[in-house]
């Protein structure tokens, strides 16, 4: 069977066949990687704005609110936000793939920066996203505190809660969206490094 002059080898029928040409070109990869290197970056700078929220909602709240403890909270979220861009921005800024590159290292880029965007969402709800929940919950108790005392402040704050829940809840959903699309993109990548090892 190995030197069957017929053609009906499954070996030589199988190397015979016309091979396909990958579907992801290097270029495609490079355009991939840079995409997904300029949405990381657009994150992290719009991700800047948690804090300016916590700064105003703290400083809001602790000069309308005598409450210690609720002074101590609008701190606390002010810290927390602070810090929280160090931790949050920290080893995000990476180089751009070189021109040059291979097509394995043009793989090895997207996946790092693949990974560096779920570091990036993991990190983001603990660091970005925590402390404008404290300083928003701390001024929604206030708000709900003074409501107690003076009726007429709880039906004209329901407006802004109101919107702080959608905006909440969009967040929540838009997040839950972004890491759908990333799963994907490790799939892609995945099944473009099986193919590859063939």
């Amino acid at each position: 069977m190995r030197n069957d002059p017929s053609g009906n080898d499954p070996r030589t029928i199988w190397q015979d066949q016309p091979t396909e040409p990958s579907a992801m070109t290097l270029e495609k990869i490079r355009r991939k990687v840079r995409e997904l290197h300029a949405k990381t970056r657009r994150e992290l700078l719009g991700n800047i704005a948690a804090p300016l929220a916590v700064v105003v909602f703290s400083g809001l709240g602790a000069a309308i609110f005598d409450d210690p403890p609720q002074r101590t909270a609008f701190a606390l979220a002010l810290a927390w936000a602070l810090a929280g861009q160090y931790f949050l921005h920290r080893g995000m800024w990476s180089a751009t793939l070189p021109g040059d590159a291979a097509l394995t290292t043009g793989l090895e880029f997207y996946r790092r920066e693949i990974e560096r965007r779920r570091h990036l969402f993991r990190r983001l709800l603990q660091w970005g996203f925590g402390p404008v929940l404290l300083a928003i919950g701390t001024f929604i108790l206030a708000i709900v505190k003074m409501g107690v005392r003076d009726r007429r402040v709880f039906p004209n704050s329901m407006p802004f809660m109101t919107l702080v829940v959608i905006w909440i809840a969009a967040y929540f959903v838009i997040r839950m969206r972004e890491q759908r699309e990333l799963q994907r993109e490790i799939d892609q990548l995945n099944d473009i490094e099986r193919e590859n090892r063939r």
